[in-house]
Order: C-alpha cells, then structure tokens, then sequence
C-alpha cells in the first residue's frame, strides 16, 4: 500500500524553497507559468501563497508534444494565458509529475516562442524515475518510487489528491 502524501505540506514546503532559491539568486518578481491542467492547480496554490505580482501564466502545450501525432489533441485543451512579456524575465515553471521530460521540454519550446526568459526554475510538485530525456527540477516536493505497472495523477482542482494506481 502507498502511503497518504500531505499535498498541503509538499506545497508549503515548495514555497519556502523557492522563496529560497530566488533570495539566494536576487530574483525579484519572478513570473510563474503553469502547464495545463494538474502543473496549473499546483502553481495557482503556490503563486496565491507567494503573493506573486504578475498574473499566473498557463501554458497548454498540446500543440508541441512530440507525441501529437499519435494522441491527438485532447477534447478539454484550453489556450495558453502569458499576460506580460517573457523576454528577460526570470521565470517559474510548474508542474504536478516529473516523469519523462517530454512535457518540460514541451513547455519551454513554448514558452521561448513566446519570447527568450532571462531564466526558468523547474518546479515540480511529485518527481518519479522514468527519465527519458536531462531534464531536472530545480524545486521538487517529494522524489517517489512507483513499482512497475503503477503511475502517479493529480486530481483536483478542489481538493488536490494524488492517486497512484495500476495501468492497464
């Protein structure tokens, strides 16, 4: 059985690193983007307790999968929502699960189409084993270890929940 991971905690925690990571490297007023749909219900808990400045951005990255071909686009794909100017800015991307890297790199094709950010933190909120391509997080809530045939999902908005559950 897997054990109850406190989200509540793992975002608290989350906001003291990055508070952290961007006193440690002066960045001030940092612009935080989330990817649709669980990396948005993270970063809007995390931007609201950070009393960020700037709206919280949203990327949807359907587009930009390298898997696009085969999925299609889902039926529930909003646009992306990027309200300020992204050249020079320090940026915090957020998502749910760090899993393969493809979704992170997804998302920064994106966000460099949309202008060049002076920096990206990489905040995630569960990090997993599966890598398929060098991308790691700079801020990560809780490392886990799924057994083989299980994946991890976020549920949410309202309230967030992990669940972990077999596939197939």
């Amino acid at each position: 059985m897997v054990e109850k991971i406190d989200i509540s905690l793992l975002l608290d925690n989350m906001v003291d690193r990055i508070s952290s990571h961007c006193d440690a490297r002066a960045l001030k007023n940092p612009l935080m983007i989330g990817i649709q749909r669980g990396g948005v219900w993270v970063a809007s808990q995390l931007h609201r307790k950070l009393a960020l400045k700037d709206p919280l951005g949203e990327l949807n990255i359907a587009f930009y999968r390298d898997d696009f071909s085969k999925i299609g686009i889902h039926p529930e794909v909003r646009p992306s929502k990027l309200s300020t100017n992204l050249d020079d800015r320090h940026v915090i991307l957020v998502d749910d699960v760090l899993y393969t890297g493809r979704t992170i790199r997804a998302a920064m094709n994106e966000i460099f189409d949309y202008g060049r950010p002076a920096s990206i933190i990489l905040a995630i909120l569960i990090e997993r084993s599966g890598r398929e391509l060098p991308v790691y997080a700079d801020i990560i809530g809780e490392t886990i270890t799924l057994k083989e045939g299980e994946h991890v999902k976020l549920t949410g908005p309202e309230p967030l929940a992990l669940e972990i559950k077999k596939t197939g």
